[in-house]
């Protein structure tokens, strides 16, 4: 029998109450309601801050310039740190209308049509408009520069491969048909180094797993002379498959990426390269592991071949070998001339060994024939001090609580290093970064970066001077210049964020709450909606990432925006982020605190802060509590929903490396350990895959991944889905076609579904038809 209307009208308010609960608040979530939630993602929120951003342009002096906003538009400034000075780079109404006459354009002094600059020694100015280069006098005049033909500005003509030019700027190496070569930068004339590259065998290639890169990975000797790289062999290795969505027949993409596993994955073999004369000097070393200290790949920056060192005569390179678990780590030195390799000294631990955070922290000292090395065998990340040919330990460097994060600058003549750090200073976020410095004697520590905060630091080419922009999460960053020992010799910029605010912009509240064993602190970000009413009851979001390699906050340097946290709190819940146990930058046990248990995933921490903070702030409804997350962070989402299904009601799973066995070799090895099958089928990763685990769902799932993802192959959520149908289980599927693991072009569709999923499952309200982020007005 049907209810009658006026009853189920009735019913529908009690039960929109009961999984609403602040539905009264906002019961209907319109069109309006979602174009105000868009005012807080990053493209509406960044052009709202000045002054924010300093990058500086170093002149062989030590004097710097760089380009700055304003409320007005842009300003160019010169730093003299010697005199502690700071005044524009040029005149820029003279500049502007001497441009507008010799370009035949107009320009205006704070919309100037370009955002990079080169002062010459006679103090003019260079600068190019589209194909144009004009070279502008104090005076204001400037004159049209003649481009040489064979010689273009910015290289060479044409599409051409990405290269790395030697030390003294003569020189460009690159990859071509597998080789390696090099190109002379004035006559643009190419000379083939290597001939038996091959496809799967090639030199100076970044190809294995998710990474394809054309750039070629090398280091050049000091003297721009010889090359070290390798010959990077995947003959054999399994193979990743995807196929694009298209009408008609779709196009095959097929590469080498090794599995956990695997009997045969990616290696590497040594080489230097003698480049006057063609010739390549092969390692006396089996193959090494395609593994750093740093990361899981060979290539942890762009262009940056990490654990390897030239001496500075460029007779010997020094260079780490990783085992492939991570576990152990080789300082080994070869000679460039003969090849014949020696080793100094081993690093073994009983979980994965790394060498910092940004940098690999070792360096060689071949005129004191010493070597600093980093290690966390002290349960801190510590710099070490040993005798480069003995391989004895002389002594730690530092020492304490908190971490040695990147070794910036050696000083063997005064014994002294600067070096990023966390930790070092009680009574703050742990995840600070400060810059201190030690002499090599362990003595004379200092932290130069006394301000409470994150501290992003850029030493001067000569060593003198410190360039230091901090902030926190709540706070906008200033930047000023420090001499080496940190005392501050000129004020650079003070961020305006009084037009940010205007717009009715919140920052988020930093957070502190209790770990699953009730004592250790967690430290996150916590976002509310502008229009918060304490009184009533607010749904909580979590926004994951578990590491081991990061956490869900990332920075905790000022952003005006950090993806869409406040854009979603703003629709009627609280978004936090907190990093668990098993993130970095505390303790080496807080980060292992998960190995070899990746299923683990921080979710005891991500539900004990949760209701931490829900005994703290009763607005927050913990009975609908919502996660999501991105990679790593689906991975976790879509666990978190299977192992506390009574907890999380709403979960928005994105492109989650769910079975690390069909993610790539070198992260699973690292985190969980080498794959060991047992006698009955069984293996060491299974019960850490999602898909075993699907069957305890209770709540509402999306799962979302990109059709070509090749970071992490769409499988991965097949898997899952494989195992929720199986299960008879409800859920919802979102496969974006022809996407990789950042979604692209629809990478705003997936933030409107996010919102739409948990508005419409976690508020209980429903959300405008098919709103579209970032659409035009039209006109």
């Amino acid at each position: 029998m049907q209810m009658p209307f006026s009853r189920r009208v009735a019913a529908a308010s009690i039960v929109l109450g009961l999984i609403g609960g602040a539905a009264d608040a906002q019961s209907v979530v319109t069109a309006a309601s979602y174009a105000r939630a868009e005012r807080f993602l990053p493209p509406a929120t960044f052009p709202l801050v000045y002054g924010a951003t300093v990058r500086p342009n170093w002149l062989p002096d030590d004097r710097f310039w760089y380009r700055t906003s304003t409320a007005n538009g842009a300003e160019f400034i010169l730093v003299d740190p010697a005199k502690g000075t700071r005044a524009p780079a040029f005149n820029a109404a003279k500049l502007a209308a001497g441009l507008s006459s010799a370009a035949g354009g107009t320009y205006s002094a704070t919309q100037l049509p370009f955002s990079t600059i080169e002062i010459t020694n006679t103090g003019s100015i260079r600068v190019r408009i589209a194909s144009k280069s004009f070279e502008c006098a104090a005076t204001g005049t400037c004159t049209a520069l003649a481009v040489a033909a064979s010689s273009p500005v910015g290289g060479r003509r044409g599409a051409a491969p990405p290269e790395i030019r030697s030390p003294d700027g003569k020189r460009a190496a690159f990859i071509r048909d597998y080789n390696l070569w090099v190109r002379d930068i004035a006559s643009n004339n190419e000379t083939q180094l290597t001939r038996d590259g091959v496809k799967s065998f090639g030199y100076a290639t970044d190809n294995a797993g998710w990474i394809h890169s054309d750039r070629p990975v090398l280091a050049w000797s000091p003297d721009s002379k010889k090359i070290a790289t390798f010959q990077q062999d995947e003959r054999g290795v399994g193979m990743m498959y995807l196929t694009n969505t298209t009408a008609g027949h779709p196009t095959l993409q097929a590469w080498a990426y090794p599995l956990p596993g695997d009997s045969v994955i990616t290696t590497i073999q040594r080489v230097v390269i003698d480049v006057e004369a063609a010739s390549v000097v092969r390692f006396q070393m089996p193959a090494d592991q395609h593994r750093s200290t740093l990361c899981d790949d060979v290539q942890c920056n762009p262009g940056e071949w990490t654990d390897v060192e030239w001496y500075p005569d460029g007779s010997h390179v020094a260079f780490v070998s990783s085992s492939r678990d991570h576990k152990q780590a080789h300082l080994r030195v070869a000679d460039a001339r003969t090849g014949a390799v020696r080793d100094v000294f081993d690093e073994i631990v009983a979980t994965q060994y790394e060498s910092g955070n940004g940098a690999a922290n070792w360096r060689v000292l071949p005129a004191s024939n010493e070597v600093i090395w980093f290690s966390e065998r002290d349960d801190w990340g510590q710099l070490y001090l040993y005798d480069l040919t003995t391989g004895k330990l002389k002594r730690q460097i530092t020492s304490g609580a908190g971490n040695v994060t990147q070794l910036v600058k050696v000083d063997e003549k005064t014994h002294t290093l600067w070096f990023e750090c966390v930790g070092k200073t009680a009574g703050r976020d742990p995840y600070f970064r400060d810059f201190c410095k030690v002499g090599m004697d362990g003595k004379r520590f200092a932290v130069l970066t006394p301000e409470n905060g994150d501290h992003t630091v850029t030493m001067s080419p000569s060593g003198k001077y410190l360039l230091d922009s901090f902030s926190q999460p709540n706070v906008p960053p200033m930047t000023v210049v420090r001499d080496a020992n940190g005392k501050v010799l000129v004020t650079l910029e003070k961020a305006d964020i009084s037009t940010l605010v205007a717009s009715g912009w919140k920052a988020p509240t930093p957070v502190t709450v209790k770990a699953r064993d009730g004592k250790t602190d967690l430290y996150g970000l916590m976002y509310t909606p502008t229009s918060l009413d304490s009184t009533k009851k607010y749904p909580i979001v979590n926004h994951v990432y578990p590491g081991p390699q990061t956490g869900s906050v990332g920075t905790r340097s000022f952003a005006a925006a950090r993806g869409d946290q406040q854009a979603l709190a703003e629709l009627g819940f609280i978004v936090v982020e907190i990093d668990g146990m098993g993130t970095p930058w505390r303790s080496k046990s807080f980060h292992d605190a998960y190995f070899a248990k990746m299923g683990d995933n921080t979710l005891p921490d991500q539900v004990a802060g949760m209701k931490d903070l829900a005994a703290r702030y009763k607005f927050i409804d913990l009975d609908r509590a919502g996660i999501y997350g991105h990679s790593g962070g689906g991975f976790a989402t879509a666990d978190a929903m299977f192992r506390y299904p009574d907890f999380f009601k709403v979960g928005i799973s994105e492109s989650g490396n769910h079975d690390n066995r069909v993610y790539e070799d070198d992260w699973g090895e690292r985190y969980q350990g080498l794959l060991v099958r047992g006698p009955n089928g069984t293996d060491n990763y299974a019960a850490e895959a999602n898909q075993g685990l699907a069957k305890n769902l209770k709540g509402k799932l999306l799962l979302a991944h990109g059709t070509l993802d090749d970071n992490v192959p769409p499988d991965n959520t097949n898997l899952v889905v494989e195992a929720l149908i199986k299960a008879n289980k409800d859920f919802d599927l979102l496969m974006l076609p022809n996407q990789a693991h950042g979604y692209g072009t629809m990478s705003n569709y997936m933030t409107r579904r996010r919102w739409d999923y948990f508005v419409k499952n976690l508020l209980g309200a429903e959300p405008p038809k098919e709103y579209e982020i970032g659409r035009k007005p039209t006109p």
